[in-house]
């Protein structure tokens, strides 16, 4: 995986957090879900690519 990868897919987890963070604090249901789906995002790119790794070796 390559450190753009490795850097994108971490930036979208940390925004994850910081949106379900502001959505818990804020009470916007809406907002903490968005956070927990980008999260959940980045998590699978982060699989996949390591998947990828695997693979290549």
């Amino acid at each position: 995986m390559s450190f753009d990868d490795k850097l994108d897919n971490k930036t979208e987890e940390v925004g994850g957090k910081v949106k379900e963070g502001v959505g818990k604090a804020t009470d916007d249901e809406r907002l903490e879900a968005e956070g927990k789906t980008d999260q959940r995002s980045a998590n699978l790119k982060q699989a996949g690519e390591k998947i990828k790794d695997v693979f290549r070796s």
